[in-house]
């Protein structure tokens, strides 16, 4: 069970944090992975990677807010492997600064990365996955999908539009073989984030976290190697939170 074997999959933003750790685990899994991002070196550097796991890969950048570097990755995976299994979209950007001192401009830069860049992926994807009438479709949610963090509106109205896709995408291409989920990781200290969870908001977020610790990014991959194989074929329109008990809590003490 859970074996990707003879599958291919597409990561959107997987040559850093949370989206490495998800194509090296769907890579070990037994997938064929491509991983792309906007930085030649970075895409480089993880296929070498890749491949020293056995995983058949491709060298191309893309970056979400481009359509047509998009459509020109799908193209080169398609035209290489002749099919496309699996999409998981990873890129994201979030910036801390009070509502009323969010700019526009600042807002909708938010927007356009961690909502519409998924929409675009999840349409150009989509599309070919609909025409093999099956597919896998991973979106990264978040904690704030579910909850309100303090002075980070952009990104927490972003990731709950991301979720409200998610379901609404699901809807739609269920009767095509294409099942669309997400998950939502709950803290996991990356090099982005380390100051901050060092800080008092970091102890806040382990006193509400039940199992009282961080996660690493590897405890993702169970989920993702699930939603990508053949035993989901019924689970669509989901956010899984893999959190640590973050989202269930309520009093811990």
């Amino acid at each position: 069970m859970f074996s990707l074997a003879g599958k291919c999959a597409v990561v959107v933003g997987g040559t850093s944090g949370i989206g490495k750790a998800l194509a090296l685990g769907l890579a070990s899994a037994g997938a064929d992975v491509v991983a792309s991002s906007r930085s030649q070196e970075s895409v480089n550097t993880l296929a070498n990677c890749l491949e020293a796991r056995g995983s058949k890969t491709l060298r191309i950048t893309s970056d979400v807010l481009d359509r047509a570097s998009l459509q020109l990755l799908h193209d080169a995976v398609l035209s290489s492997f002749g099919r496309i299994d699996v999409l998981v979209n990873c890129a994201g950007i979030t910036r801390r600064v009070s509502t009323l001192d969010c700019s526009e401009e600042l807002w909708q830069s938010i927007m356009n990365v961690n909502l519409n860049g998924t929409l675009r992926t999840c349409q150009i994807f989509g599309k070919t996955m609909l025409s093999q009438r099956k597919g896998r479709i991973i979106n990264i949610a978040s904690l704030s999908t579910f909850v309100a963090f303090l002075e980070v509106a952009a990104y927490g109205a972003s990731k709950a539009a991301v979720g409200a896709l998610t379901r609404s995408l699901a809807v739609e291409w269920a009767p095509f073989g294409v099942c669309v989920n997400a998950i939502a990781p709950g803290i996991f200290p990356t090099d982005l984030n380390r100051d901050l969870l060092d800080s008092p908001r970091g102890k806040e977020l382990i006193a509400r976290t039940p199992m009282t610790r961080f996660g690493t990014v590897d405890e993702v991959v169970g989920a993702a190697v699930f939603l990508a194989s053949d035993e989901s074929a019924f689970t669509t329109g989901q956010i899984i939170a893999v959190d640590g008990g973050f989202v269930a809590s309520g009093v811990n003490q």
